[in-house]
């Protein structure tokens, strides 16, 4: 997943940005003006104004922002790709597959357990797209930059999921002048499902489980996290489904043997280690875990090869990119058996 990147200099942004607000302040530009609005006197780039609606009601951000800040995992691999300077992010949350996580130019915010919230302050962000496992702390981060736009794109529970990763990188890409490049994503996820759709034979029965510490977790149809969505928005039929299902990022509990009793045709699986402890030497991969298991060596799934794996670094990258590859992988898989 990983490709080489081209991204302008957090010096030269803050520059731009600076002499854009300049600009914009000499002519008199109207704060209202909207993004993209012709430059001043031919100057390079323009600054206006452009509001999106979040998850907490209409936000009014100055674009280009001068200072980006982000916390969001879903979005790491998008502002990436779209060579977005950073002046500081959670970077001890990325994946290795996000070049920002080395980058020694980011304030480091830590993680959401222990977050350095106070280092944002250094960043003075005029934006802050934070959400996931910080949403918790918007009201924080909003107190230490008070003249920052703190924007929060999460996924809302009574919207189906699609819908709301496309509307994150539609939001984005209004923010940063790529609105092509946004809607090809939304294009690629819809297209990667609809083969996904069209692929499958709707009788074969499916389960998806998560691995984490050498645990099987069940993931349930409807309200586990990461795939249960998928259930009705592909149209699968369950192998299993059991009462008081969680959200619970290891999944629920479920022994081999109710698996093997369930015995799905395919097993999706969320190897949830691999993205955070692919260096311990205790780490056991989710293939070893499922394909290893004496227990489980008669599903149908096992037997037939039918097990798919979403990319190693899901758990901490579960961006729009990551379910249009993984829904690709599936599609692939399906269409050989057809």
């Amino acid at each position: 997943m990983t490709t080489a990147l081209s991204r302008r200099t957090l010096g030269s942004a803050s520059v731009a940005g600076a002499l854009g607000l300049l600009l914009a302040a000499c002519s008199g530009a109207d704060a209202d003006t909207a993004a993209g609005a012709s430059d001043a006197g031919g100057a390079a780039g323009s600054v206006g104004t452009v509001e999106i609606e979040d998850n907490n009601g209409t936000q009014t951000i100055v674009t280009p922002p001068a200072s980006v800040v982000a916390t969001d995992n879903r979005t790491f691999e998008t502002l990436e790709a779209w060579g977005v300077p950073l002046t500081a992010a959670a970077r001890e949350l990325m994946p290795t597959t996000i070049g920002y996580k080395t980058d020694e130019s980011i304030v480091d915010l830590g993680n959401h357990r222990e977050p350095d919230l106070e280092a944002v302050v250094a960043a003075q962000p005029t934006l802050i797209i934070n959400g996931q496992r910080f949403t918790q702390f918007h009201d924080d981060l909003a107190r230490l930059a008070p003249d920052a736009t703190v924007l929060e794109l999460d996924p809302r529970d009574d919207q189906p999921f699609a819908d709301e990763l496309k509307r994150q990188v539609t939001a984005l890409g209004t923010i940063f002048g790529k609105e092509t490049e946004a809607a090809d994503l939304g294009t690629g996820l819809d297209a990667a499902m609809d083969r996904v759709k069209a692929a499958y034979d709707g009788s074969s029965t499916v389960m998806a489980v998560n691995v984490s510490g050498g645990e099987i977790g069940y993931i349930a149809p409807g309200a586990g996290r990461t795939l249960g969505w998928a259930f009705e928005a592909l149209g699968l039929v369950p192998a299993l489904e059991v009462e008081g299902a969680s959200d619970d990022h290891q999944g629920d509990d479920i022994s081999v043997e109710a698996i093997a009793s369930a015995n799905p045709a395919w097993i999706l699986v969320m190897d949830r280690d691999a993205a955070v402890s692919a260096d311990d030497p205790s780490y056991e991969p989710a293939a070893q875990v499922l394909e290893a298991s004496e227990a489980l060596a008669g599903v149908t799934a096992v037997t037939e090869g039918n097990i798919l794996y979403m990319p190693e670094d899901t758990y901490t990258n579960e961006g729009i990119q990551t379910y249009t590859e993984f829904f690709e992988s599936f599609a692939d898989a399906l269409e050989k058996k057809a």
